[in-house]
């Protein structure tokens, strides 16, 4: 990472003239795929439904339940049998085969709870028909069927939307490609793209393939990557990723990756795999689904029991199935993967993407970020921060430089020139002349006029005026590059420029105090312009003239004193430091995903997104607190009523009641984690150029 210290010849311009110095839920049976799932149980809720109907009209006990008396014809005592059958063996088919499949692998879980307790049910239906017991309970496994399709419709449903990221992301590419042949172009699918094909982008299309600008420039809306909103100026040279838009003009781009190693597929890999992970909190779902299993067996084995002793084996067989379903850990399970689908999700629409879901989930409990501070605070670019002219006009002196810099390369030079023209019209320059390691010259108006550091005053023989260096010492005790402007071998004024802070820099590290987490800065510039930085943007400690190597230290002693650290850099040379880190985030990282010892990646270079990393893992985390105590408080409740503890008090549950009831406890999870889509992320566009420590030039 360039540093201040890297500049010091700078201040000399030394090389101005040699520019080449200046170098979760997927582990229940069959859940993996949440699409097809949805539409298998939304097929089978329907058909069970409709078969459920005639069951419950011809039953006996509801018949008496709601006083009236079902037709009789040939067949009909038949009616409820068959088609309870049908309903067991069809809409039961996912719970069996789950329970099996849970059984093989012996990790109990919600398939095997219902599985066990439809089966009960069946049974005692049909022990029923061959005249062993009297319960009429045909009805009561088909509700029981149907309820529970509904919901592993409605969840597969959900879950299904909230992975939707993945589509998203899919979608963004075209379907075509206009691909640059002798004599114009010819469409073409962009599976059938090369590297090295030239395509045409045109005004509001999306680019097909990554690649570079050969031809033309535009703005590009990157909000699909990175997050952010306003479009991005691209021109001859720059790079183009797929699925980014051209929103005002034509271009023609050099392809140099297609397919799978896109930045796209890239993302969507991460993404995918975030969605996949598992958090803590999930882990710990799971055990208490496994727990929960072995207890409601144990209350079913002792309900079933006790109501056969008391000499009520029909209440015995009802309450022992309303146990087994009203303990189904359905809730639990929904409870965790479904906020990871939606967190994910909300997190890659914003240029947030999670490479580690306990990176995430350790931000919400951070105590100080880390940020490194050239190109994450800064911009990395140098920019002209005050003008000091000894004839009172520091328009015409920054035009001056500027006239002289614009055949110069060098970062410097495109600094003055950029500020010259934001103040008015630059004028022409002939016979332009680099100095090694000391400067440029041009002539100007007729005259000689020389941008330079020290050097070239010193071999010149040129005093710098008692009031110029008042004015410039402020500058050097800093840490600025201080270049002069000479004309006729006269000192006309000097220029001072320094790495730009951008304007996002003061509101992050603002929002992170209201968050109440503190902000450490790292850097290997001079102790003078950290602390300078520091002081503008309110930052709590420095650490300045780290050698890159030497970053992870910084972390260690800040962990060493008890704190949490997330570590904010760009990914290049702060990888032991990212590494070392409680949290490590690489920013900037625009489309390159491919960084290894971060654990988030944000797409975009603006520090506030660090804020929005924070926020979403509270929010993500609430949620998860949230459904975790309502499944849990739900079974804990229910679970007595099931095995009927109040039948004295003539409160007791049938198994469709209680079926309903785990159905309602899926459903508000469920909903309650959908309300995490509310949490707006995103940052406001801040206008004009990153400007060192929020001043503007002196005028």
């Amino acid at each position: 990472m360039s540093s201040h210290t890297d500049h010091t010849g700078h201040g000399d311009h030394t090389g101005h003239g040699d520019h080449a110095d200046h170098a979760g839920h997927a582990d229940h049976a069959g859940h993996a795929d949440h699409a097809g799932h949805a539409e298998m149980f939304k097929s089978k809720f329907w058909l069970t439904l409709v078969l459920t109907i005639p069951v419950v009209f011809f039953s006996e006990m509801f018949q008496r339940l709601l006083d009236y008396t079902a037709p009789e014809f040939f067949g009909s005592e038949w009616i409820s049998p068959v088609f309870g059958t049908i309903i067991f063996f069809y809409g039961g088919a996912p719970f069996l085969s789950g329970a099996i499949d849970e059984i093989r692998s012996r990790q109990p879980g919600m398939m095997l709870l219902i599985g066990f307790a439809i089966s009960v049910a069946f049974v005692a239906s049909v022990a029923t028909e061959l005249g062993v017991v009297d319960l009429d309970f045909w009805w009561e496994l088909a509700l029981l069927i149907a309820i529970m399709l509904l919901g592993h419709w409605q969840e597969m449903k959900a879950i299904g939307q909230a992975s939707g990221a993945l589509e998203a992301l899919a979608e963004l590419l075209p379907d075509d490609a206009e691909r640059v042949i002798a004599g114009g172009t010819e469409s073409v699918g962009i599976d059938d793209l090369g590297e090295g094909d030239v395509v045409l982008v045109r005004s509001g299309s999306r680019v097909p393939a990554d690649g570079e600008i050969i031809e033309g420039a535009a703005e590009l809306d990157e909000s699909m990557i990175t997050g952010e909103s306003r479009p991005v100026a691209k021109s001859i040279g720059d790079r183009v990723v797929a699925g980014t838009v051209a929103t005002d003009s034509a271009l023609r781009v050099r392809v140099d990756a297609v397919g799978e190693n896109t930045a796209l597929a890239g993302i969507r890999r991460l993404v995918e795999q975030a969605q996949q992970s598992k958090s803590r909190a999930q882990v710990l779902a799971d055990r208490a689904a496994a727990l929960l299993f072995y207890i409601a067996t144990a209350v079913g084995i002792i309900t079933f029991v006790v109501w056969v002793l008391l000499g009520e084996p029909d209440s015995a067989v009802e309450r022992t199935v309303t146990v087994l379903v009203i303990a189904c850990p359905h809730a639990l399970g929904l409870a965790i993967p479904l906020v990871i689908a939606i967190s994910t999700a909300l997190s890659a629409r914003n240029g947030i993407l999670v490479k580690d879901r306990l990176a995430l989930e350790g931000m919400r409990r951070v105590d100080v970020v880390l940020f490194d501070k050239t190109g994450t605070l800064t911009t990395g670019r140098h920019v002209v921060r005050d003008v000091a002219s000894l004839e009172d006009n520091d328009d015409d002196l920054l035009a001056l430089a500027g006239a002289v810099e614009t055949d110069s390369e060098h970062p410097l030079a495109r600094a003055i020139v950029a500020a010259a023209r934001e103040r008015g019209p630059v004028p022409a320059a002939t016979d332009f002349k680099s100095m090694t390691g000391r400067g440029v010259e041009a002539t100007v108006e007729r005259s000689r006029v020389a941008v330079a550091g020290p050097g070239l005053l010193r071999e010149r023989s040129l005093e710098v005026p008692p009031s110029l260096d008042a004015r410039t010492s402020a500058w050097r005790e800093r840490g600025a590059a201080i270049l002069y402007v000479i004309r006729d071998d006269k000192v006309l004024g000097a220029l001072e420029l320094e790495d730009g802070v951008r304007m996002e820099s003061k509101p992050a590290v603002d929002e992170l105090h209201e968050l109440g987490v503190k902000v450490a800065m790292i850097t290997g510039d001079a102790q003078q312009v950290a602390d300078a930085v520091a002081s503008e943007l309110g930052i709590d400690e420095v650490y300045a003239e780290v050698l890159p190597e030497d970053k992870d230290a910084a972390v260690a002693d800040l962990q060493r004193r008890g704190l949490m650290v997330a570590m904010v850099g760009d990914g290049v040379n702060d990888a032991p430091a990212l590494a070392r880190a409680d949290v490590g985030i690489a920013i900037g990282a625009g489309t390159d995903v491919a960084i290894e010892s971060a654990g988030v990646v944000l797409a975009s270079d603006d520090p506030r997104a660090v804020i929005d990393v924070i926020r979403l893992s509270r929010a993500s985390y609430r949620k998860m607190v949230q459904n975790l105590a309502w499944a849990t408080g739900y079974n804990l409740f229910t679970l007595p009523l099931a095995a009927g503890v109040l039948a004295w008090a003539g409160i007791t549950l049938a198994p469709a009641a209680g079926a309903v009831l785990m159905s309602v406890s899926t459903i508000v999870v469920a909903l309650n984690a959908q309300l995490l889509r509310r949490l707006r992320l995103g940052r406001t566009p801040v206008d004009s150029e990153p400007v060192p420590h929020a001043h503007p030039i002196a005028a």
